[in-house]
Parts: C-alpha cells; sequence; structure tokens
C-alpha cells in the first residue's frame, strides 16, 4: 500500500491532456486518484495557477507529474503544500531564473533540431509533416498524425516564463529519460536530473513516452508515490 494515492498530470507544449490516457487507466486500476491539468499554455503564470487550482482541490499529498514544458510548470508549482513529490517525464527541469528558452538555447552537439515553425501572432506550433519523427516516433502513423492535426497553440510567453525557486529543491523527484527523444536531447535530460537530485528510469521510447509506454511512466509514478 502506497503513502500516496492523487496524482496530478501535467501536460507539456503543443499537446493537451489527453495524451494521459493510459497511465490514467494504469494508475486508476491502483485506486489513485488523479487528476489532469489542462495547461492554457499561454504563460508560465496562466499554467502554474491552473496547476495549483487542481492542487487547493485535493484532500491529501499528491505526486504531481510533468510532461515536457510541463516540467517547467511542476518545477514552478511545486512548491504547493499538497505536493509531496515530483516526476518528470522526458520533461525540463529548470533551475532558479531558466526557462524553456534558456534551456534550448545551447543544445548539445549534433543533436536534432525540433521542427518548430515560426511564430504566428505570438504563438507555436510543430512541422505538421515532421511531428511524428520529431515528436512521435514510437506511436502508430495514424495516432502521430492525429496528434500532429490536433496541436494545441504554445504560447511564446509560455516558453520565455522563468522559474522563481524550483521545487526540485525542496521536494523529492523522479526522471523518466526517454532515450530515443528528438525533441529534449536525452544527454540534456539526464544532466537536468542529475542536477535535480533526481532517481532516474530509462525508457527507450520518444518524446511521446507518457503515450507510448504508459506503463513505465505509471511504475515510476508508483515509485515517486511509495
Amino acid at each position: 500500500m502506497t503513502a500516496i494515492r492523487n496524482v496530478v498530470l501535467v501536460h507539456g507544449g503543443f499537446v493537451d491532456g489527453s495524451g494521459w490516457q493510459g497511465v490514467y487507466d494504469d494508475l486508476a486500476r491502483d485506486g489513485f486518484r488523479i487528476r489532469i491539468v489542462q495547461n492554457p499554455t499561454l504563460s508560465l503564470e496562466g499554467d502554474v495557477a491552473a496547476t495549483r487550482r487542481v492542487l487547493d482541490a485535493l484532500d491529501g499529498p499528491a505526486v504531481l507529474v510533468g510532461h515536457s514544458y510541463g516540467g517547467v510548470v511542476i518545477s514552478e508549482a511545486g512548491s504547493h503544500p499538497n505536493v509531496a513529490a515530483l516526476a518528470y517525464i522526458a520533461a525540463f527541469a529548470p533551475d532558479k531564473g531558466e526557462s524553456v528558452n534558456t534551456l534550448i538555447a545551447d543544445p548539445p552537439p549534433g543533436a536534432p533540431v525540433p521542427p518548430i515553425l515560426p511564430p504566428v501572432n505570438g504563438f507555436l506550433f510543430l512541422d505538421r509533416d515532421k511531428f511524428a519523427a520529431s515528436f512521435a516516433g514510437d506511436l502508430p502513423a495514424n495516432q502521430a498524425a492525429f496528434m500532429a492535426d490536433a496541436q494545441v497553440p504554445w504560447g511564446v510567453d509560455a516558453l520565455g516564463g522563468a522559474v522563481t525557486e524550483p521545487a526540485w529543491r525542496h521536494r523529492p523527484s523522479w526522471y523518466l529519460v526517454a532515450t530515443e527523444d528528438r525533441m529534449i536531447p536525452p544527454p540534456a535530460q539526464r544532466a537536468m536530473a542529475e542536477r535535480a537530485g533526481a532517481s532516474v528510469v530509462e525508457a527507450i521510447g520518444s518524446h511521446a513516452v507518457y503515450v507510448s509506454q504508459p506503463a513505465a511512466v505509471a511504475n515510476l509514478i508508483r515509485q515517486a508515490a511509495a
């Protein structure tokens, strides 16, 4: 029996919370109470506020989970008193003063460049034709195509939102590295996890590892809950 029964899942950029379905189903079978935050992805402040509203409504401690940009959100929102542990899923884990923009400014040599199109009216999208290869390389073609066509516009202000005090300095954290990720280079994931002092698990998967390997993600969350 685990000590923590609440789980809050936070999605990243370009996608919504529906990608968590497999993780949700896996954890729900074990009796976890799961909530999914639907980030507006307009600004970091707005996404943190949305996450804190969900945390406010809980009846006890929770594992706060973030994928991709969701890692920035949980790093800022994770100081909430109802957060007992953090779990990063192929996610950014920024330090104080860092944002997505600063973390992607100096990619490792030879790292693939995400196919982010130039901003339009303050919003970003991934090139639809390159979405599957960069974001969802281990998903069926029809599922990757659906995700590409269902993209959520990602506000440039959200990418510039800087963390004030990273929650991983004050909460135990876990990190799942996606070894085939072509959005956040695996070496960068490992470096952020090490800096955060996180317990690390690696899974052979794309940036969409939370969709393609929900059992591996759910197992990491169980470790954090224990």
